[in-house]
């Protein structure tokens, strides 16, 4: 089948995921911007662009395929450094407005989950028997910050932004909880974090990794297929290539090399956006991968299959 660059396409990608809830697959998906969630914005990272349209029938496939009992949300927002920190929110979860310069509408944007202790301690349970320090980040604390000047408890954008379009504003039937990703950006400490919670998938949980296969902010033009130099053009084709890899050895490696792609510091001058998708790949384990949209710049791919 030719790569799911439009609706058509991505719904039979979506299609065809294999019903398993005895073991979730694992998720790296494009959580996009703020911009999937500004009223009546246009362009291609809107919330009519094809990110927000990918989003919307994203969501209702997980649920129904999956039904998971909760979800593990990984996020390009969250680093912590020498511990992971895994959200312990309560009743309802916090929104961490973590961004700045747009309209007030913006600031008043509603998503309505909650959080599970239970869930959080199994998730704290996994990381410990892989050695890796982890602790609980209750609602009374700041989170830690994400190197970007925010500081706060709650969800980031890159979860709350796209959950929202994904499986409505109100949305509690579900827990959700976060856990920060290794602040190093060190993809193979990152695809060891995933491999830690892998256990998780046969347990109910979804485990969903948030970023973005091209993040320069530096240069706008980058998040537009029509108008991006070839250097990105190139490093997007590479990701397709390496996911695309039938033999798990040798997609690690594929993956792994995508870093010292000559294309990759254009794509990614700082890697905090692109080494999510080292956590997903981790926590698929052994399992095939499967691209299921290859939206410019936001691939999502399923990992564990």
């Amino acid at each position: 089948m030719a790569l799911p660059k439009g609706r058509a396409q991505w719904k039979e990608a979506l299609d065809a995921l294999p019903s398993t809830p005895e073991k979730i697959p694992s998720f790296f998906f494009g959580h996009g911007s703020p911009m999937l969630a500004v009223p009546n914005g246009r362009g291609a990272m809107g919330p009519s662009g094809p990110l927000g349209l990918f989003l919307q029938d994203f969501g209702p496939v997980l649920l129904k395929k999956y039904k998971p009992k909760a979800i593990l949300v990984i996020s390009a927002h969250w680093e912590t450094y020498g511990e992971q920190l895994v959200s312990d929110y309560g009743e309802e979860n916090p929104l961490l407005m973590d961004y700045y310069g747009f309209q007030p509408e913006m600031y008043a944007l509603k998503f309505k989950s909650r959080g599970d202790s239970a869930i959080t301690q199994r998730v704290l349970e996994v990381l410990k028997e892989a050695g890796l320090p982890a602790r609980a980040s209750p609602v009374t604390e700041a989170r830690g910050s994400d190197g970007r000047g925010f500081d706060g408890p709650g969800l980031d954008h890159g979860v709350f932004v796209p959950f929202r379009i994904m499986f409505g504003e109100n949305f509690t039937q579900i827990p959700i909880v976060e856990m920060s990703m290794d602040g190093s950006l060190d993809p193979v400490k990152n695809w060891t974090l995933g491999a830690a919670v892998e256990k998780l998938r046969e347990e109910g949980i979804l485990v969903i990794s948030g970023g973005l296969t091209i993040h320069n902010l530096r240069d706008l033009s980058s998040f537009s297929e029509t108008q991006a130099r070839p250097i990105y053009k190139e490093f997007d084709k590479a990701v397709l290539e390496a996911a695309g890899v039938s033999d798990n050895a040798e997609r690690r490696t594929a993956l792994l090399n995508l870093v010292k792609h000559k294309g990759f510091r254009h794509a990614h001058p700082r890697a905090d956006h692109f080494v999510p998708i080292y956590v997903a790949a981790g926590a698929g384990g052994a399992g095939d991968a499967k691209i299921l949209s290859a939206v410019y710049g936001s691939t999502t791919i399923a990992f564990g299959l």
